[in-house]
């Protein structure tokens, strides 16, 4: 099998960072890769387990020395997937699975074709307005700008491989897991079963001349 990047996506709040959670608990095939940030780390965050946290010129210097396979920016701060972390992963023989916006996947889409990608939608407005804390008559700060977001993130959904509503965690988990299956076993990641198929057609070659032959020909051989 031929390990491949899978990319979900998903507007703020549709669920898209714990399907990734969920999935990377469940499957030994698939790997994460860690990205890169130049937002300061939270209190409970890792340098290099949860994001590499560079710095605005780190960052730049890297991006400009094609360390990025993609990257955006996103309420001031920029991320990015780094080259070397998806090699480190697909290395290991493992899938590639990355947790990025429409920018992002948009630029993946465009450098490597072997991406599959899938879009998480949201079952209703009513419930990701809920899950985004916007409940009742509360309106957290900054809702109207993540809900413009999304209205564009939407807008990239036909784009992507694959659409998966995320109305019920497990079912979308086990909907997104299915896909991962299938992909794998398309026909171009399974060189192992083409050799076997070369194989299964040399043998069935040699056969089918054998059988061909004249009666006492056979019984020379």
């Amino acid at each position: 099998m031929t390990p491949f990047l899978l990319v979900l996506s998903s507007p703020s709040g549709a669920g898209k960072t714990t399907i990734t959670k969920a999935l990377l608990a469940a499957r030994d095939d698939l790997g994460f890769s860690i990205s890169a940030t130049t937002r300061p780390p939270r209190s409970s965050e890792v340098d290099g387990v949860d994001y590499h946290f560079l710095t605005p010129g780190e960052f730049e210097r890297r991006r400009a020395a094609g360390a990025f396979l993609e990257w955006a920016e996103y309420g001031g701060q920029r991320y990015g997937t780094l080259v070397s972390e998806v090699e480190r992963v697909l290395a290991q023989g493992r899938h590639v699975i990355l947790d990025i916006e429409v920018q992002g996947a948009r630029q993946l889409r465009e450098r490597r074709p072997d991406v599959v990608s899938i879009f998480l939608l949201p079952p209703s407005v009513d419930e990701l307005v809920a899950r985004l804390g916007g409940r009742g008559t509360d309106r957290p700060a900054g809702l109207e700008q993540r809900l413009r977001r999304a209205v564009d993130e939407l807008g990239e959904a036909h784009h992507y491989d694959y659409l998966v509503v995320n109305d019920d965690r497990t079912q979308a988990v086990a909907e997104v897991a299915a896909i991962i299956d299938a992909e794998s076993r398309r026909t171009r990641r399974q060189q192992a079963s083409l050799e076997r198929v070369q194989a299964l057609r040399r043998g069935l070659t040699e056969l089918v001349a054998t059988l061909s032959r004249p009666a006492e020909q056979q019984g020379k051989g």
